[in-house]
């Protein structure tokens, strides 16, 4: 018989019938839905079913505490004949936690419709539910039924509230809910603080604490991490370190949560050490503070020390998350780290990650910077969605890769699909137009982003067409074009500019692009260079000596050139004339070989881009020791023969460099691709993508 039935060693389910309160058997002894069907067909038999609080706990173990068991509640449920409150809330709140929102807004209707009276406990379930769905019409009518059942002065319905709106996309109506409050707890400030966070209103998260601090609220940790996550936001490094002092000071125990908001913080804050310190002393770390920490890195452009702790994570057995990968390929795409890149983009396919648009998009980017452009179409193809940062980013990768025309047909194909273009995809559009030498199309898109798009051209579209006119040798249009600019031009401007007088040999408007420089900034070295080399390329050797005299003079230093290169997956770097390299007699044994075999194939040195401060007799050793040649010649000892050598440049390639490559291209049969600041340098079988313009 069911009555002699045990399913508790302890306690035969015969002693329901003699406990006074079932609750406690039922919530504490049901584990399984097994032990489920017996109590439940043991209260049936004793009718103990019909006793409306033992229902009503039943339906809470079956509805909230037991997972995959909310069709067996319905049934439950759909037996009662006349359900209270009660047992309403109950299925509402099991509904929205078992991610059945929708069925939950539908069986609150259904309790109004059958004039059941909801409590302050049902409003809290119901919209959580219209907040999961972000069914604002929905929330702002149960609102309405708050207010006419006179429960608008409840604190923990108003709390929801707050969360409801916030959630919604309507920040500004919870705040005034906030401030309607007559009595408001610390659960009340962190929702207020959360719907702000939600929106994106960071400067609000920390208006509202200050205002929290002088009202004299306490506030606990979740408020803490929420104002820390702001303050790393707005770069707000005093509050966050106030923030600090304060968990200090008063001897508050930091949990992973807190902790890795302060790492984060300070990383963003750009405090990078700190960060780093506080990272090493965490008792316990997981995926979200080492993403914070390697996130840190790529922001303070220390991509190397993320690539090395990202490494290190792996070893400690991590698994990475979007937000990792993200910043992963971040520091890949910067380094030209292809090997590391690709090993992440095997991680997500082999965990069959779901391809999100942030992911997508940093692949793109990332195979784009790396030269594959043709690996981020691919991206681009299978991608389920994807948005105007999505098409940005193939855009600018095409674009920077020197396909310009195929850039532009997906600018068109873009709009075709009903993606409207921002300032940041023009400028991708335009630098297009620049490497495809498509003037009138530039100069249509430039007109074109006010007339049909009502996009505010900003400083760096300005100088993307002077880097339109400059580079198909308008030099005289591009400077009218600046002179009538209807924003102050800015040193960038110019020296685009001056670049283009280097290429097309025009000293007059190279002088008073350089001359315009000066008065804006002091000038870098590289405008000296370029004006030096302006002089140098019509025969004014005397003028342009004179330029690198006024160089040392003002002993205005070169930035070091940097290079670096991704063998086994290691990244490598290489200084000008590098003297710290762990193999450097090997290295500069195989560049001795190298300028041997190019001199023999017609390579002649060009001493103008030799350090300033060399000697007449050292300028060709300069120049055979510039960073991209060290890097080459490494490449060239440690790969086999016809591997493609990458290397990344913090620097502009330099013409002597650029001459060079193009012939090692040649006499090594090698495809040697070069990126550096500006553009990607396609060498095969000596010719450049870049057609000797840059």
């Amino acid at each position: 018989m069911l009555s002699t039935v045990t399913v508790f060693p302890a306690k035969p389910i015969t002693a329901i019938t003699t406990i006074e309160n079932p609750k406690t058997l039922i919530l504490q002894q049901c584990k399984t839905s097994k032990d489920l069907n017996q109590i439940h067909a043991h209260l049936i038999k004793t009718r103990l079913i019909h006793n409306r609080a033992v229902t009503e706990n039943l339906l809470e173990s079956t509805a909230i505490l037991l997972p995959n068991t909310m069709d067996y509640a319905l049934s439950i449920f759909d037996n009662i004949g006349e359900p209270d409150s009660s047992a309403y809330n109950v299925m509402i709140r099991g509904l929205t936690y078992k991610q059945s929102p929708h069925e939950a807004i539908i069986l609150f209707k259904k309790m109004l419709e059958t004039s059941v009276e909801p409590d302050e406990f049902t409003f809290p379930c119901v919209l959580k539910a219209c907040s999961r769905l972000r069914a604002l019409s929905e929330g702002e009518q149960v609102h309405a039924h708050i207010l006419k059942c006179g429960f608008g002065s409840v604190e923990f319905v108003e709390n929801t509230l707050i969360h409801m709106y916030a959630n919604c996309g309507r920040v500004e109506v919870a705040r005034r809910v906030f401030d309607g409050m007559s009595e408001r707890g610390v659960v009340a400030w962190n929702s207020m603080f959360s719907g702000y966070m939600r929106s994106g209103c960071w400067e609000e998260v920390v208006k509202l604490f200050h205002r929290m601090r002088e009202l004299g609220v306490g506030f606990d940790e979740v408020t803490m991490i929420s104002v820390l996550t702001s303050c790393g936001r707005l770069a707000d490094l005093e509050l966050g370190e106030w923030i600090n002092g304060y968990i200090e000071a008063n001897g508050i125990k930091k949990s992973l949560a807190l902790m890795t908001s302060l790492v984060d913080m300070y990383a963003k804050c750009g405090e990078v050490d700190t960060a780093r310190r506080l990272f090493d002393q965490m008792d316990q770390r997981d995926v979200v503070a080492w993403s914070a920490m390697i996130s840190g890195f790529c922001q303070a452009n220390r991509c190397r020390e993320a690539l090395d702790l990202f490494n290190e994570m792996q070893k400690y057995n991590v698994d990475p998350n979007e937000v990792t990968m993200v910043s992963v390929l971040n520091a890949c795409a910067v380094l030209g780290a292809l090997e590391t890149g690709k090993w992440v983009h095997f991680y997500i396919k082999k965990r069959k990650l779901k391809l999100t648009v942030t992911l997508g998009t940093a692949l793109i980017d990332f195979y784009a910077k790396c030269g594959f452009v043709d690996s981020s179409i691919e991206i681009f193809s299978k991608m389920a969605s994807k948005n105007v940062f999505t098409w940005t980013a193939l855009i600018q990768g095409l674009a920077s890769n020197g396909q310009g025309k195929r850039a532009l047909e997906f600018f068109y194909l873009m709009q075709e699909k009903n993606f409207e273009p921002n300032d940041v995809t023009f400028i991708g559009a335009l630098a297009a137009c620049s490497h495809a030498g498509l003037v009138d199309e530039g100069r249509s898109l430039f007109v074109s982003m006010s007339k049909d798009f009502d996009i505010e051209p900003r400083i760096e579209h300005y100088g993307c067409m002077v880097d339109i006119l400059g580079r198909a040798g308008l030099i005289e249009e591009a400077y009218q074009f600046i002179k009538n600019m209807p924003i102050q031009p800015n040193a960038v401007v110019w020296r685009t500019l001056l670049a283009s007088c280097k290429a097309h040999k025009n000293v007059k408007i190279g002088e008073e692009s350089f001359r315009r420089i000066t008065i804006l900034e002091p000038a870098h070295s590289g405008d000296y260079i370029l004006l030096s080399n302006i002089y140098a390329s019509v025969g004014r050797c005397e003028d342009a000596l004179k330029v690198r005299r006024q160089m040392r003079e003002e002993r205005i230093k070169k930035t070091p050139g940097c290079s670096l290169i991704e063998l086994d997956g290691v990244v490598h770097e290489f200084f000008s004339e590098d003297d710290g390299h762990a193999h450097l007699k090997e290295i500069y044994g195989g560049v001795e070989d190298m300028m041997k075999q190019i001199k023999s194939a017609g390579y002649v040195p060009n001493p103008a881009d030799a350090r300033l401060d060399a000697e007449e007799d050292d300028k060709e050793a300069s120049v055979s020791h510039h960073s991209e040649k060290l890097a080459i010649a490494y490449g060239l000892i440690r790969t086999p023969p016809g591997t493609t050598i990458r290397i990344s440049k913090n620097l502009r390639v330099c013409t002597d460099c650029h001459n060079a490559t193009k012939i090692i291209s040649k006499v090594y049969n090698r495809e040697i691709v070069v990126r550096d600041r500006n553009r990607f340098h396609h060498f095969k079988e000596g010719l450049c993508s870049c057609k000797d313009y840059w």
